[in-house]
């Protein structure tokens, strides 16, 4: 357990550096991001802030759902923000269209990275994915379709408020899977363990038709 929060408090740390990458770059960001933004806009809030109290707030739709938080959720809510106004704070504003692209770039695989790590711990989905795992097993709708429904409602109501609406907001609905799906791998022991267990029931009926040949 202490091993794993060790490893998941930096990984939420970076995936609030990731996002402040996308921020800067200025052309689109998340769904989530974009709805913190255009609160932000309005509120005077920083969005580091706003990615916290959002989060509280999403979690509290945790309790009609009978959800249950885990110590990895509640360390989502309290350190993705700060990682935002970390990364907002240390990092310049890029000027020309190809350092944007760039910053856009390498925060969409730091976030992969990030994903990967906090996902990997086990101790707990973020508030934003619990709601749409919730959604799911109280009212028995394909996972996909909460989740395109709250990041589409989320998405429109941050459009309307000014949040950054962009070519980055399509690619990172487009990448952000595949990318999560090499980088969660690495960083997920149990995984690993199911894959050399399938592995070797896989090769287990070879070896032992082998054997028995070799008998024969």
């Amino acid at each position: 357990m202490t091993l794993r929060i060790l490893r998941l408090i930096p990984g939420l740390i970076l995936y609030g550096v990731a996002d402040a990458f996308m921020i800067r770059a200025a052309i689109g960001v998340d769904p989530w991001t974009v709805f913190a933004q255009g609160v932000s806009l309005h509120s005077g809030f920083g969005i580091g802030i706003l990615t916290n109290v959002i989060g509280l707030l999403v979690l509290l739709l945790w309790i009609p759902l009978r959800q249950r938080p885990g110590i990895g959720t509640i360390l989502n809510i309290l350190l993705v923000g700060p990682g935002i106004e970390l990364g907002l704070w240390l990092l310049p504003v890029p000027v020309t269209l190809w350092a944007r692209i760039a910053f856009f770039a390498v925060g969409l695989v730091l976030l992969a990275v990030a994903s990967g790590i906090y996902i990997g711990a086990h101790l707990g989905p973020g508030p934003r994915d619990g709601l749409m795992t919730g959604i799911h097993r109280r009212f028995g709708t394909p996972i996909w379709v909460g989740r395109t429904a709250v990041e589409v409602t989320v998405l429109a109501i941050g459009w309307v408020l000014g949040g950054n609406v962009g070519v980055g907001t399509v690619a990172f609905a487009l990448l952000i899977g595949p990318l999560c799906s090499v980088t969660l791998p690495p960083f997920d022991p149990e995984h690993r363990r199911r894959r050399a267990r399938e592995r070797a029931a896989a090769a287990e009926p070879a070896g032992a038709a082998y054997s028995a040949g070799t008998l024969l």
